[in-house]
């Protein structure tokens, strides 16, 4: 189902109950709704809602207080506020001009974002099976639909089925795919990476954000590298977050030194660490520490 229309689900502002009091709350409720009750909602963990908080220097989407799923800079809207959202990024070393780019669950709209302003040659699908983050992107200037960027609200893991019947099939498939529980179900299994690698183009790969608890962040990296042959490389981060790239084609084989001078040029036009990311992977790569 496509995104609806801007505007069409009312966004409520409130004054935080947290600690700096200029922070905001914006809030998929109606005007009339108990605003105290919402606030103990919140406040208690029981709020079922994402919610969105405003410092006046940044924008975070909420799950629940404790759980940030994606945070703009009200400064530079389009920049990559989180260090997994730039390490998700690394696999523009490895598949510089894609064509096409799907993403599995939204968010606050960063990565779709940034790759509609700097991979010029890719059309880009994001599949979010929550309407009601579909419903805050515009607090997070998520530019509106057009001949590169679609939204769509649907299952993720249905998704990746599909898209094996796209003209172009996926060149990337970008794997952040959260609830307010962790990595949603659907995407939590062996066949859901089959899936994956099935759908993804002779040389394509797939990037994926594996966090929370880490016996769950294991099992799925185990997944990964069984459906993979163990083609990956990871980035570990300090947050908690690890990064997979996986590789379709059984040849595939990193040269390095080409990929350092990618790296340099990406600095460049991106402003992003990319020979940071190539130090780490090619370090997994050799340690193979999966």
């Amino acid at each position: 189902m496509p995104r609806s229309p801007a505007g069409s689900v009312p966004v409520l502002v409130l004054p935080s109950p947290f600690a700096p009091e200029t922070d905001t709350l914006l809030l998929l409720e109606p005007p009339e709704c108990d605003r105290e009750a919402v606030l103990r909602q919140i406040l208690a963990g029981s709020y079922d809602k994402p919610f969105v908080i405003d410092d006046g220097t940044t924008r975070s989407l909420h799950f629940s207080l404790s759980l940030i799923q994606s945070t703009m800079s009200l400064k530079d809207p389009f920049a990559l506020a989180l260090d997994y959202t730039q390490a998700m990024m690394s696999f523009l070393l490895f598949v510089p001009k894609p064509r096409q780019i799907l993403m599995l669950g939204l968010g606050g709209g960063s990565l779709a974002k940034f790759c509609h302003r700097h991979v010029g040659s890719a059309r880009i699908t994001v599949v979010e099976i929550d309407p009601r983050v579909i419903a805050l992107s515009d607090e997070f200037e998520l530019p509106p639909d057009d001949d590169r960027l679609q939204v769509l609200e649907g299952d993720g893991a249905d998704g990746v089925r599909r898209s094996r019947d796209w003209e172009a099939r996926p060149d990337v498939i970008m794997m952040d795919a959260f609830d307010r529980h962790g990595l949603a179900d659907s995407v939590s299994s062996r066949g859901f990476y089959q899936d994956v690698c099935d759908a993804l183009t002779g040389k394509g790969l797939m990037v994926a954000n594996l966090a929370g608890e880490k016996a769950d962040r294991e099992d799925h990296l185990a997944m990964i590298a069984e459906v993979f042959d163990d083609r990956l490389m990871m980035i570990s981060l300090s947050d908690g977050n690890d990064i997979v790239l996986a590789f379709r084609s059984p040849g595939f084989t990193p040269r390095w030194r080409e990929v350092a001078s990618q790296a340099r040029a990406l600095r460049v036009r991106t402003g992003l660490d990319f020979p940071k990311f190539v130090e780490r992977l090619e370090r997994s790569r050799r340690l193979a520490c999966w």
